[in-house]
């Protein structure tokens, strides 16, 4: 008898890496449920991978920053498919740009509220469903960032969570070992999407110039992203970086 395909919740689905991610997960045979705040794009590109194999992908509109909305998303997979085994932890936003003492304090609050309670939020739900689940256990992917190690000029808000982020996926990878939940992390730098455009156009670095950064393909996430999926139980990646080979990392500053 052939086996389930796998259920896998990616959240931020509707654009970029997270599109991409989902997108590659369902080739590979996953179940696939999408969650964005943008629920045309969602249902679209819901239509188009319903197209490809009947009943493989569900799109739940929901913001990761509203516990309710959240604690509804999973209850909805829940009695949908019964079970999860992955969560792509991914819904994100880069913040304003600024020093601590220049930025505003409602764009500091939407950061911490979609990077880091978000995150946490999501985690959550999917945890108390893997803890509960038969058979038990599951995979949480935190989608972290090169910021979650060295911030840039100006990245306060988008780096403080970042960083935030590395601790939840240490506390995740701890306490979900008794209850065979795997979390790593996948720290991402200079991938080609919307959001990162401007690195080619010229970012301020930490010596005050302004440089052109080099930047790499999506698709590569998506194998890194796949292959840490992929791992049976009892293997894990606990931290992966991916970026743009000549991107000023290491040495930076």
């Amino acid at each position: 008898m052939p086996q389930s395909p796998k259920i896998a919740v990616i959240t931020g689905a509707s654009s970029g890496i997270g599109k991409a991610v989902a997108e590659g997960l369902h080739a590979a045979g996953w179940t696939t449920v999408l969650l964005s705040r943008r629920a045309a794009a969602l249902d679209e590109q819901v239509a188009t991978l319903l197209a490809r194999r009947a009943d493989s992908a569900l799109a739940v509109p929901c913001d990761v920053a509203d516990a309710a909305a959240v604690a509804a998303a999973f209850v909805a997979v829940e009695h949908r498919y019964g079970r999860i085994d992955l969560l792509f932890n991914n819904a994100g936003i880069s913040g304003p740009p600024g020093s601590i003492d220049e930025v505003p304090l409602e764009g500091w609050q939407q950061t911490v509220d979609t990077n880091l309670h978000g995150a946490f939020l999501c985690a959550r739900e999917a945890f108390a469903l893997m803890r509960r689940q038969q058979p038990q256990g599951g995979r949480i992917i935190n989608n972290g960032s090169i910021a979650a190690h060295s911030p840039r000029p100006h990245s306060v808000c988008y780096a403080v969570t970042k960083h935030a982020i590395t601790g939840l996926t240490k506390c995740l990878s701890l306490d979900g070992r008794e209850f065979n939940i795997a979390c790593g992390q996948i720290d991402i730098g200079n991938v080609r999407t919307t959001m990162t455009l401007p690195m080619m156009q010229g970012l301020l670095q930490a010596n005050g110039e302004r440089r052109s950064e080099p930047v790499f393909e999506l698709p590569e996430v998506v194998s890194a992203v796949l292959y840490m999926a992929g791992l049976p139980p009892e293997a894990n990646v606990q931290f992966m970086t991916v970026m743009a080979t000549r991107m000023p990392f290491i040495g930076r500053g």
